[in-house]
């Protein structure tokens, strides 16, 4: 009875959580609506809410929308993969010896506060202009939140834990998979959220920068295209596209993760 007190507690408070943040999204959007009726702007520069719906929904009905949304999703979480099995290799590799610790410290320093767009001349110039340019820009964007989150999580597991697991004769590969990143899971979550948030900046300043990558480009070539004829509800509505992603992916697919995994696996979620 009492965890079935608890759970519900828990689901109220997530309820009311839920409801708050809807309440905020209607204000934001009262204010825009009201700032567009009252505030005098002309709507070449601040469209309605109404007209960024028509526009996006026009948009989408065309084709070229949805498959830009889903080629950007598609090479963003190939990036992303790509990056978290380097990063997860990189980690570990830190953790066998201090000669491999110092390489990944330093090629973390130097990599880390290196925006992905400063590379770009460079990454055109080996790479080319096409898809593969574009999967290491995400990449280098990638890689350094999630290592650095990874490589915090490992020196935090409480040294207890690493002495049963020798205790128990697990080899450092098991101590290394089974207790470490396990521990250090929601660490690597952490890494993955703000990895998202940079590769769909690093995505969408590289397409507005060299031009559409792949068929008919991605997001960041739809956002050039609407800048470059001046149509400021299609701006705003693949703005509003965006946020749209990133408010999905946080709150189910991470959130999802976060139940189905740190629950079981962190002890101090457990």
């Amino acid at each position: 009875m009492r965890y079935l007190r608890k759970r519900e507690k828990t689901l109220n408070r997530e309820i009311q959580k839920r409801w708050i943040q809807i309440f905020w999204v209607l204000v934001l959007l009262g204010l825009w609506q009201g700032t567009y009726w009252f505030g005098g702007i002309s709507p070449l520069l601040l469209p309605g809410p109404a007209q960024v719906l028509e526009t996006l929904w026009d948009s989408l009905m065309r084709g070229d929308l949805a498959y830009q949304i889903g080629y950007s999703l598609t090479i963003i979480i190939a990036g992303i993969l790509a990056a978290v099995l380097l990063g997860i290799f990189m980690a570990l590799a830190s953790q066998h010896s201090m000669m491999l610790e110092g390489l990944v410290k330093v090629l973390s320093v130097m990599g880390h506060p290196l925006p992905a767009l400063a590379l770009l001349p460079l990454i055109i110039i080996w790479f080319g202009t096409g898809d593969l340019s574009i999967l290491v820009i995400i990449v280098h964007s990638a890689l350094w939140p999630i290592l650095i989150n990874l490589r915090a999580g490992f020196e935090e597991v409480p040294p207890i834990y690493l002495d049963v697991g020798k205790n128990l004769e697990l080899s450092a590969l098991s101590i290394a998979m089974e207790i470490k990143m396990k521990f250090a899971l929601p660490y690597l979550l952490s890494g993955i959220r703000i990895a998202f948030a940079r590769s769909w900046r690093a995505l969408i300043g590289a397409e507005m920068v060299f031009g559409a990558i792949g068929l008919k480009g991605g997001i960041g070539w739809f956002i050039f295209k609407q800048r470059t004829f001046m149509n400021t509800p299609g701006l705003f509505a693949v703005i509003l596209v965006v946020i749209l992603l990133g408010f999905l992916v946080e709150t189910l697919l991470f959130n999802w993760i976060e139940k189905k995994t740190i629950g079981k696996w962190n002890p101090k979620k457990g």
